[in-house]
């Protein structure tokens, strides 16, 4: 069967779904409908049947999958008007304004049995696959401490990044894809706490920056923070185990694996401070230290076209499940929650 895919809201995401969609095979975007007309009219230039209303494009039975990428604050209403439908329906992220928004989406997708998924791309993004693939391996023994972190210098925020209203702000904007990304490693029923500190450095409307810190259930700690006004970036991972130290320096494969030689004698090393003396603080001499490339890790997004289409022709199981979507909303209202009152949030 295949996807036929019908796009509301066709601004740059819906843009960025046809020019990547049709990659796969038996993937093809047919449809679009906006409020705009001139975003109808564009659509049609592209040679896709563009909609002058909402009501004629649910109707249409040219599409059996329709994605929602709209401002968010919509994408409850039109998520639920596209399931009861008949359509099966992604929808962008963040997927929702509360978690009661999303558990709407979920029993009405469950009503009228048809598949419902978010587009949570950065699972496929290459410095996390790296993660996720050293982290897997065991390499780097127990795992006490992950730090997560995303640093801009410019202090910008984009359309409705920066706006309330349509939910904006970091914590929607990427903090979304940084929690799911290490529920998507750790496990989703993962997490034991939240602690959560936001700032309004450059945009009083909305945060621009927070630092939260998730306790697991395992021992260890997840440090994560995104700020748009930082002039010196600090690396994009640095993962701590007891048999080694993974670090990325951004989105790339810009990093490596440090670890120790044990059969080599360490060096008695002492560090003079102006204030004294430490050796608990020395570096390791250079023939302690092992240092090795990070695997080339494959990061291939057309995977979650593919997946889709298998799952909505009956032949495998969804990547990105509501229920996984569900469990992120959780963390990033505790989030909200921690940063309100000033308090840890347990779950």
């Amino acid at each position: 069967m295949g996807i036929k895919m019908g796009i509301i809201g066709f601004g740059y995401m819906g843009h960025w779904h046809l020019k990547n969609a049709p990659k796969v095979d038996n993937v093809e975007v047919v449809a679009a409908y906006d409020i705009d007309p001139a975003r109808v009219a564009e659509a049609r230039e592209t040679g896709l049947v563009g909609f002058d209303t909402l009501d004629e494009f649910l109707k249409s039975d040219l599409f059996n999958l329709v994605l929602v990428a709209t401002p968010n604050d919509k994408h409850c209403e039109l998520v639920c008007a596209a399931l009861n439908a008949g359509k099966n329906v992604i929808c962008e992220k963040p997927v929702a304004m509360s978690l009661a928004e999303l558990d709407k989406m979920i029993d009405t997708a469950k009503a009228n049995n048809k598949l419902f998924t978010v587009h949570q791309n950065r699972r496929w993004d290459k410095d996390f696959r790296i993660v996720k693939e050293v982290y897997d391996s065991g390499e780097l023994g127990h795992v006490y401490s992950i730090q997560t972190r995303l640093h801009g210098s410019r202090g910008a925020m984009f359309g409705w990044r920066a706006e309330p209203e349509h939910g904006g702000g970091m914590i929607y904007d990427w903090g979304v894809h940084f929690v799911d990304q290490l529920l998507f490693m750790m496990g989703f029923d993962c997490v034991k706490s939240v602690f959560c500190k936001t700032e309004n450095v450059k945009t009083p409307e909305v945060e621009d920056y927070f630092m939260m810190v998730m306790d697991l259930k395992n021992g260890a700690n997840v440090q994560m923070e995104i700020g748009t006004w930082v002039l010196k970036a600090l690396p994009r991972w640095l993962v701590l185990g007891d048999k080694g130290t993974l670090y990325i320096n951004d989105f790339t494969r810009n990093g490596g694996i440090i670890s120790v030689d044990e059969s080599v004698e360490p060096e008695e090393i002492v560090v003079m401070t102006t204030s004294g003396p430490t050796r608990t603080f020395a570096p390791r001499g250079k023939k302690e230290i092992i240092e090795r490339e990070l695997p080339d890790s494959p990061a291939d997004l057309t995977e979650y076209y593919a997946n889709l289409r298998d799952a909505i022709d009956g032949k495998a199981e969804l990547i990105v499940k509501p229920e996984q979507v569900r469990a992120v909303f959780t963390v990033l209202e505790a989030m909200f929650k921690s940063a309100k009152t000033g308090e840890m949030v347990k779950l």
